[in-house]
């Protein structure tokens, strides 16, 4: 009896083994077809990239419906302070650390193509069914190039255009922004004969360099000279834009000193100015931090040109850019493409407040329907690039300071460029000899 019962779990157990056996042989079988269960996963191609402020932060919230469309790929967003970026980025060269992909300000586009870290995009763009120039703003596009060899695509667009209290516009006689110079100039000396303790216009010369420039691409200076390598604002259009710039602090239209102007939205709201040229970012602000009593009295303007008509602005943003060093090319450009789609972009906007680089993305009712993303529309085309170099920064950094002496009076408008070019030409003196070879 005992060996009966023995050989009864004998064979049970050798039948539960058996059926162990098949179901495990299944498992490793459908792990391989389907990549999931049994504790069996399919390999995935892992895109390292880095994005920097705040589009860190909202774009990993994308991610998961690109690894739906895209299973086998999956996407590590690092979020990388914008204060910290570009010395991050220039150890990772360093240290052969880069990831697959990257947000790059339009400004630092030339340093990395220097440096030969990032991939020529256009043998993609011409396979791609989603990326084509035609869909960008043609000034936003042509920051990406050099040499004519596209580095990277528009993610979002950035530029300046003219933010105004139309009340107090109006009561100096304007019921809608000025078109030319000299309407310009006449605003601001009406609005300082009405409200004589206020100004016209702010430019916030203490921490920007972008109003001295923008006036000077307006008279069509070239900034640079002789292939990039010398400075060319004491040249006769920069000297004419800057001779009209410091025509409002002369005549106390803009407030010398900016350290007067401690909050600048508290004091649009309280009238101390009635103009100011900022960028995208703004228009959230500007609806946040005013009273509601102010909502209406605001708006937003292309900026005025020298002779009339909508004058030019300076083109920027961030862009998507691939590493050379990347092993998952295939995966990163599918990466780019998926951000590019006009959904992606529109949906960046909703989450940040960043204005689409695709043109189509415009035609959706989010932004057809706000009446301030209207005049960055029209003003996106009409803008141009800073010069597409490495050292820009230092040379923007430059402008700011003279700009400041310059509205101040320690210098006269051509000693100050006369000494801003000197300064500009130290800076240049490497690149003088790598183009001259002296």
């Amino acid at each position: 009896m005992l060996g009966s019962l023995n050989i009864g779990k004998t064979v049970v157990f050798r039948r539960k083994n058996n059926f162990l056996r098949l179901v495990l042989a299944l498992c490793v079988a459908g792990g391989a077809i389907l990549g999931s269960g049994c504790g069996v996963r399919r390999d995935t191609t892992e895109v390292v990239f880095w994005a920097l402020g705040a589009e860190g932060e909202r774009v990993a919230a994308m991610m998961p419906e690109f690894e739906r469309r895209y299973p086998e790929i999956k996407v590590r967003v690092q979020m990388i302070p914008w204060n910290a970026a570009h010395e991050k980025l220039l150890t990772a060269f360093a240290g052969q650390s880069l990831p697959d992909m990257c947000q790059l300000g339009n400004t630092w586009i030339p340093e990395f193509t220097v440096l030969n870290a990032i991939e020529d995009l256009g043998p993609w763009v011409a396979s791609s069914q989603t990326v084509h120039d035609s869909s960008y703003f043609p000034g936003i596009w042509d920051t990406n190039t050099m040499d004519s060899v596209l580095y990277g695509i528009p993610w979002y667009v950035d530029t300046r255009v003219l933010f105004y209290r139309a009340d107090l516009c109006a009561k100096a006689g304007y019921a809608k922004a000025p078109q030319s110079w000299d309407e310009w100039f006449d605003l601001c000396a009406k609005l300082k004969a009405k409200f004589p303790e206020n100004y016209g216009i702010f430019f916030s010369t203490n921490n920007e360099w972008v109003g001295p420039v923008i006036l000077g691409v307006q008279k069509h200076s070239s900034l640079l000279k002789d292939h990039n390598t010398l400075g060319n604002f004491s040249g006769p259009e920069f000297t004419e834009a800057t001779r009209a710039f410091h025509k409002f602090f002369k005549n106390g239209w803009a407030p010398v000193k900016t350290t007067q102007i401690v909050n600048v939205y508290q004091s649009f709201a309280e009238g101390d100015f009635a103009m100011y040229i900022t960028g995208p970012w703004n228009i959230g602000e500007f609806g946040r931090r005013l009273p509601r009593e102010l909502q209406g009295a605001w708006m937003t303007a292309p900026l005025p040109g020298p002779d009339g008509g909508i004058g030019l602005s300076l083109a920027g943003g961030s862009s998507f850019v691939m590493f050379k060093s990347s092993k998952h090319k295939d995966a990163v450009w599918k990466l780019i493409e998926f951000l590019s789609e006009p959904p992606q972009q529109l949906e960046l906007y909703r989450l940040t407040g960043d204005l689409p680089a695709r043109v189509e993305a415009w035609s959706d009712p989010a932004l057809a329907n706000n009446k301030y993303a209207a005049a960055f529309f029209t003003q996106l085309n009409h803008v141009v690039a800073t010069p597409k170099i490495p050292e820009w920064e230092q040379i923007a950094q430059k402008v700011r300071e003279y700009a400041e002496l310059i509205s101040m009076d320690q210098y006269t408008v051509e000693d100050g460029l006369a000494a801003l070019d000197r300064e500009i030409n130290v800076i240049l003196e490497k690149r003088r000899w790598l183009v001259h070879g002296k």
